[in-house]
């Protein structure tokens, strides 16, 4: 592929990124992205073959954002208040970049469950079943050991992992009703995101501490 090509492909599914984030695969239209790539619809289908293709794609691209950086975090030497710290950092980060991400993911493993293996397999670079397993061991007997320590209380890893990452996604996935209700713009939503960037890990943590 020349480097014509790959820039028009590039070009092609950053387009189909902001489209299919914004409206969903569903509510996508193939003429949309080449409008918003500035390209004509025939190379849509030479790149990418097909909307399915291009969708996945764009989520594989998606997924490698999200899930292999957080692999890594959990899975490190770090003590855990640093783990806290730094997954709450990239998912806030991560998402304030791309606000109508998670909406976009949640719609996607309502209405394609059948390729979110497929899907997060290419995204990781690994097998899908399992592949939580380590870090979760690896957690786990980090949170043994403080346990018998006295300087956190028991909690499984599992769980652990879950509430965190929830409470980073929630405000993003309920933004527009958080928006409504406490009278935000843009420039307030975006305030209470680097708040909570600051005060979430204490949060988090001091609900863990015996």
């Amino acid at each position: 592929m020349t480097g014509k090509d790959q820039d028009t492909e590039q070009r092609i599914l950053d387009a189909a990124h902001a489209i299919f984030l914004k409206r969903g695969t569903a509510g996508a239209r193939m003429q949309e992205i080449a409008d918003e790539a500035g390209v004509n619809k025939a190379l849509l289908h030479y790149y990418f073959r097909s909307k399915e293709r291009l969708a996945e794609a764009v989520f594989a691209r998606v997924a490698r954002g999200l899930f292999p950086p957080v692999f890594v975090i959990l899975a490190s030497d770090d003590e855990i208040e640093t783990k806290v710290e730094r997954v709450i950092a990239h998912y806030l980060d991560t998402v304030s970049a791309s606000p109508f991400l998670p909406g976009y993911v949640l719609s996607e493993m309502q209405h394609h469950p059948e390729r979110i293996e497929r899907l997060v397999e290419t995204a990781v670079e690994a097998p899908a079943e399992g592949i939580a397993l380590p870090v979760v061991a690896k957690l786990g007997a980090q949170i043994d050991a403080r346990v018998r320590a006295g300087t956190l209380r028991p909690v499984a890893p599992d769980q652990f992992v879950v509430s965190l990452l929830s409470l980073c996604l929630f405000p993003f996935a309920a933004r527009p009703l958080l928006q409504v209700s406490l009278g935000w713009g843009q420039e307030e939503f975006a305030e209470f995101i680097e708040a909570r960037k600051r005060e979430l890990p204490g949060f988090f943590l001091n609900a863990l501490r015996p």
